[in-house]
C-alpha cells in the first residue's frame, strides 16, 4: 500500500473510503501569506545548503497540522487507473499554486530594485531553502533591506562616489590662472554689454519723451507757455515801456530783459526739450520788430531825398535804406520789420509851419527893430529843434527803395496802445507759426470739399452723365461755363465727338471742328454771342485724339 504524505488529511483507496468523513477547510482564511522581500548575504548563503528547485515549492501549513498525517493509497490500483483525488485537494493546491507563483514575482521585483539601487550589494544568485535545514529569520533581513531601500526611496537610483583604482576619490579640476582671467574678462565684457544696452534704451526713452514734449509745446494752447519774449532796455524808458511789459505778462509768456545789438527791439525765442539730454533750451526766432523814432525816421528819409536829388555824392547822411543794411549785415538770418510811433504828429506841424508861413506872407506884418531883434533869437532857438521837411510822396519813395532792396517794411501806428497790441499780436504768430506751417503740410492747397471739385454722381439709369462730361471739358484752361455748355449742345457725349472727328477728311478740319460753334451769354435783349474760336477747338482735338500722355495743350 501507498502512503502520500499530506497536509491536514489522510487519503485512502480501500473499499471503506466512502464512509470516511471528509475534511472540512476554512475559505474565507486568504492561504496567502505576505511574503517579505528576502537578500542574503555572503554568510548567510554559505550557511543554506543549496537543494532542489522542487523543494523549495514545498507549501508550508499551519502550525495545527503534523507531519504524522499520512495518505494510505493501496498500490494495487496504481498501474490501472490513476489516484482520485478529491475536489478540495485540488481547491487547495491550486490555491497554494497561486501562492507561490505571487512570491517568485516579488521576489524578482526586489532583486532587480536592489541590483540597480545598491551599488554595495552584489548580484546574488538564487537561492533554495532545504526544509532539513533551520529556517531562515526572513523578517529580519527583509526588515533591513526594506529600511535601508526606503530611505533613498527620492533617487530613481543610488550612486556612489567616483573611486580611483587605489581607493581614493578623484578630486575636482581646477581652474588655471588663464580660464579665471578668460572667464572674469567675459563676464566684463557681457556686464559692459547690459550695460550699454541699458543706456541706450534709457537715451532712446529720453529722446522718445522730448519729441513727445516738443510736439505738445507746438500745440496752440500751450505755444505762448514755450514763448520768451526778449525786450531791450532802450525800449522800456520809452513811454509805452510798462504797459508792454503788463500785457506780455498778460499773455502768459515769458519776459527777459537783455540789451540786443538791434536798438529798440523786440525778438523771439522759443523753449524746447533737448532730444539727447531732455533740458529745456532756447531756440531764437528770426523775426525782429525794431522801434524807430520820428525824428529819426524823418532824418533818413531827408537824407534818402537829398541823395536822390543831387548828382554830385556829397555827406548828406545816412539813409534809411544804407542804415538797414548795416543792420542785416551784422545780424545775419535776421527777419527785420520797423514800427513808427505817431508820423501824423509830424505831419500836422508841418501843415501848420505852412500855414503860418502863408499867413505872415500874405498879411505882411512887421514889427519894430527891437521886436525884430528878439524875434531872430527866437527864431534862432527854434531852428535847432526843427526837423527837415519831406512831404508823404517822399515818405513813399524812400519806403518803396527800402522794400526792392532789403525786403523791410514798414509799419505806422498812432499811439504807443497801438503799439503794445502789436507786439502781443507777433508774440501769438510767432508761437503758432510752426503748428501751422506743420498743418500746411499736410493738407492740399485747394478745397476737395467744394462744389465743384466735390465730384458728381451718376445713378444706374445714366442720370449725371451730362454733368461728368462738361466737368471733363471745364479742366482745360480758360474755359467757362458758357463754353462749356456750347459744346455740349453740340455733342452731349465724347463718343460722339470722337465720331464727328473720324468723318472728318483733313487734319484741318478736324482742328476747326469746334471753332464755329456759337456760346450764348446772358438771356434776353441783354445776351450776346460770340464763337468758340480755333484756339479751344484745337486743344479739345488733341485732348481727344492725342496718344502722348505728355502731350501739352497750351503751348501745341
Amino acid at each position: 500500500m501507498t502512503c502520500v504524505s499530506r497536509p491536514g488529511f489522510v487519503l485512502s483507496d480501500s473499499e471503506s473510503s466512502d464512509s470516511e468523513e471528509l475534511p472540512v477547510f476554512d475559505f474565507s482564511q486568504s492561504q496567502t501569506r505576505q511574503t517579505n522581500l528576502v537578500v542574503l548575504d555572503s554568510s548567510d548563503s554559505e550557511m543554506a545548503p543549496v537543494a532542489n528547485p522542487v523543494s523549495s515549492l514545498e507549501v508550508q501549513t499551519s502550525a495545527g497540522a503534523t507531519k504524522s498525517d499520512v495518505l494510505m493509497v493501496s498500490s494495487a490500483s496504481e498501474d490501472e487507473e490513476e489516484p482520485m483525488i478529491p475536489l478540495a485537494v485540488r481547491l487547495k493546491q491550486k490555491q497554494c499554486g497561486l501562492s507561490i507563483s505571487a512570491t517568485n514575482a516579488e521576489q524578482s521585483r526586489a532583486s532587480n530594485a536592489v541590483s540597480n539601487g545598491c551599488s554595495r550589494l552584489l548580484d546574488v544568485p538564487a537561492y533554495h531553502i532545504n526544509p532539513e535545514a533551520q529556517p531562515v529569520q526572513r523578517n529580519k533581513i527583509s526588515s533591513n533591506i526594506t529600511r535601508h531601500y526606503s530611505s533613498n526611496h527620492d533617487a530613481p537610483y543610488l550612486t556612489k562616489e567616483p573611486e580611483a583604482e587605489n581607493g581614493t576619490y578623484l578630486a575636482k579640476r581646477k581652474k588655471t590662472p588663464a580660464e579665471v582671467e578668460a572667464a572674469r574678462q567675459e563676464a566684463l565684457r557681457k556686464r559692459a554689454i547690459r550695460e550699454h544696452q541699458q543706456e541706450e534704451r534709457g537715451r532712446l526713452r529720453m529722446e522718445k519723451k522730448a519729441l513727445a514734449d516738443a510736439v505738445k509745446a507746438l500745440r496752440p494752447e500751450e505755444c505762448i507757455k514755450h514763448t520768451v519774449v526778449t525786450v531791450d532796455p532802450g525800449l522800456l524808458q520809452l513811454e509805452g515801456g510798462g504797459a508792454l511789459l503788463t500785457s506780455l505778462h498778460a499773455m502768459g509768456c515769458n519776459c527777459a530783459i537783455e540789451k540786443q545789438s538791434l536798438p529798440r527791439s523786440v525778438c523771439w525765442a522759443r523753449r524746447s526739450p533737448c532730444p539727447q539730454s531732455g533740458e529745456m533750451k532756447s531756440f531764437p526766432e528770426s523775426y525782429t520788430i525794431i522801434q524807430v523814432p520820428v525824428d529819426d525816421f524823418v532824418t533818413m528819409i531827408n537824407s534818402y531825398c537829398k541823395r536822390q536829388s543831387s548828382s554830385v555824392l556829397t555827406d548828406t547822411g545816412i539813409s534809411l535804406t544804407a542804415w538797414i543794411q548795416g543792420l542785416m549785415s551784422r545780424n545775419p538770418g535776421r527777419s527785420l520789420s520797423l514800427v513808427v510811433i505817431d508820423i501824423e504828429k509830424y505831419f500836422r506841424s508841418q501843415n501848420s509851419k505852412c500855414q503860418k508861413k502863408y499867413r505872415e506872407a500874405v498879411l505882411g506884418e512887421e514889427k519894430n527893430v527891437g521886436l525884430q531883434g528878439g524875434q531872430k533869437k527866437r527864431r534862432k532857438k527854434d531852428d535847432i529843434n526843427q526837423l527837415p521837411e519831406v512831404s508823404r510822396v517822399q515818405v513813399e519813395e524812400a519806403l518803396v527803395d527800402l522794400q526792392l532792396q532789403t525786403g523791410v517794411q514798414v509799419r505806422f501806428l498812432s499811439t504807443w496802445k497801438d503799439f503794445t497790441d502789436y507786439i502781443t499780436m507777433s508774440t501769438k504768430a510767432v508761437a503758432e507759426a510752426p503748428f501751422k506751417r506743420e498743418r500746411e503740410k499736410t493738407g492740399f492747397t485747394f478745397c476737395l470739399e467744394s462744389e465743384w471739385a466735390g465730384g458728381q454722381k451718376v445713378d444706374r439709369t445714366g442720370n449725371g452723365l451730362l454733368q461728368v462730361w462738361k466737368r471733363q471739358i471745364q479742366q482745360l484752361n480758360r474755359v467757362s461755363l458758357d463754353m462749356a455748355s456750347a459744346i455740349l449742345s453740340a455733342y452731349p457725349s465724347p463718343r460722339l465727338l470722337a465720331q464727328a472727328y473720324t468723318r472728318c477728311r483733313s487734319e484741318q478740319e478736324k482742328v476747326g471742328l469746334l471753332s464755329d460753334l456759337l456760346i450764348r451769354r446772358g438771356e434776353g435783349v441783354t445776351s450776346t454771342t460770340r464763337r468758340v474760336g480755333p484756339e479751344l477747338s484745337k486743344r479739345v482735338y488733341l485732348m481727344m485724339t492725342s496718344s502722348d500722355d505728355q502731350q501739352p495743350l497750351d503751348s501745341a
